[in-house]
């Protein structure tokens, strides 16, 4: 039965889609089945994974709405072991057609857990807000992964998402878990980064990996070609980063 992550930090840009595709990548390398949910309307993760979505006649959004299974709209990957539900703008309008639902929060739980028994992990890419598609998400999850950017207002973030997640343990009677932050787009050599890495860890004891992803140009350019860094360059530092993040969740989840 696998183990469900929801990705998530409400603000944008702090590599959320990039963890998605890169820490799925490796732990299908390391022989673990493992399948990426693109929750976000952007479609990041599809097309980071080679996949154009307007030529996919299915998306998650049609399991969502429609009730389709979702086995009709998973799709291999390049990468042996690594499957992906992909998202299209779709998901835009679902925001408002979930309210037709009594059980609205709980539609991508439903989803997944009818195909759960085949994967070892899910991974679920979520959108930078804290609407629907986000709580459906964090529903739908097992754990938190929560990516931060070695920014001044990254504890700002951190704070308002440890708040929402207790509010969905409370309300949805949801045990949810904080699986870890992971440190993001950091730069060694930038005072300021080091200064807020360093805080994090100490306001945040045990909840940060060791791994730390760094700002990268081959993390940068990978999607662009449709590949993840595991295929773009094996060899790069982010690519060792990522193959660090995979070994330590491997070894912390048991899984």
């Amino acid at each position: 039965m696998a183990e469900v992550i929801a990705i998530c930090n409400q603000k944008g840009g702090v590599g959320k889609t990039t963890t998605a595709i890169n820490l799925g990548a490796y732990l299908a390398a390391f022989g673990k089945k493992t399948l990426v949910v693109d929750f976000d309307a952007q479609a990041n993760a599809t097309s980071g994974l080679g996949f154009d979505y307007k030529k996919l006649q299915k998306t998650v959004y049609n399991s969502l709405i429609s009730n389709d299974f979702p086995q009709e709209m998973i799709y291999k990957t390049s990468i042996f072991g690594l499957n992906i539900l992909p998202a299209s703008p779709d998901l835009i309008g679902a925001q408002v057609e979930l309210n037709r639902f009594t059980n609205k929060e709980f539609r991508l739980y439903q989803v997944l857990s009818s195909i759960k028994e085949h994967y070892d992990y899910i991974l679920i890419d979520l959108p930078p807000s804290l609407g629907v598609l986000t709580v459906n998400g964090l529903v739908a999850a097992d754990q938190v992964l929560i990516p931060l950017q070695t920014e001044y207002y990254a504890l700002e973030g951190l704070s308002q998402l440890l708040t929402t997640i207790d509010l969905i343990r409370r309300n949805l009677q949801k045990d949810l878990k904080i699986l870890g932050a992971i440190l993001t787009l950091y730069e060694k050599r930038n005072r300021l980064d080091r200064m807020v890495a360093k805080h994090i860890r100490r306001n945040f004891p045990g909840y940060v990996f060791d791994a730390v992803i760094p700002r990268n140009v081959s993390l940068a350019e990978a999607p662009s070609f449709g590949q993840s860094i595991l295929q773009y360059n094996p060899h790069s530092e982010g690519a060792r980063a990522y193959r660090q993040l995979a070994q330590e969740l491997i070894k912390k989840l048991k899984i």
